[in-house]
C-alpha cells in the first residue's frame, strides 16, 4: 500500500466520520471482529497477542513502537481534519488521558516530577 493509497484511506474514513458514523461505536465492533478467531487457531486474536506480548521470555516492542510511530503519524494526518475549535478539547482529553496511564503506578513524588518534566517540556 502506497502512502497515496493510505491518505485516500484515511480520507475516506474521516468523510464516514462526518456522515454522522461514530467511530468510538465502530472501532470496537471492528477490533471484536478481527479477534474473534479461537485461540490456538493463528487468528488474529494469536497475531495480536504475540505482538503486543512478544515470546515467551522476550519483552514486545509492539507497544513502544505504536506509541513512538503510528500514534504520532496518525495524529499528524487527522488532526487537520479538526476545526480548530474542537482541537483544544480534543487535545486537552488526549494529554489527560496520556497523563493518567504514564504516571499509573507511580509515588506522589514520582508524579511530581513527572508532571515537572511534562511542563518542562512543553513550554521550551
Amino acid at each position: 500500500m502506497t502512502t497515496d493509497d493510505k491518505k485516500e484511506m484515511m480520507m475516506g474514513m474521516m468523510a464516514k466520520m462526518k456522515e454522522g458514523i461514530d467511530m468510538k461505536e465502530m472501532m470496537p465492533k471492528m477490533m471484536m471482529g478481527m479477534m474473534s478467531a479461537k485461540e490456538g487457531e493463528g487468528g488474529m486474536k494469536d497475531m495480536m497477542a504475540k505482538m503486543m506480548h512478544g515470546d515467551e521470555g522476550k519483552e514486545s516492542m509492539m507497544p513502544e513502537m505504536m506509541l513512538k510511530g503510528m500514534m504520532p503519524h496518525c495524529i499528524k494526518m487527522m488532526m487537520p481534519a479538526i476545526s480548530k475549535e474542537k482541537r483544544a478539547d480534543l487535545v486537552s482529553n488526549m494529554v489527560s488521558t496520556l497523563m493518567e496511564q504514564a504516571s499509573s503506578g507511580m509515588s506522589d513524588a514520582e508524579k511530581s516530577s513527572f508532571v515537572a518534566k511534562v511542563i518542562d517540556s512543553i513550554k521550551t
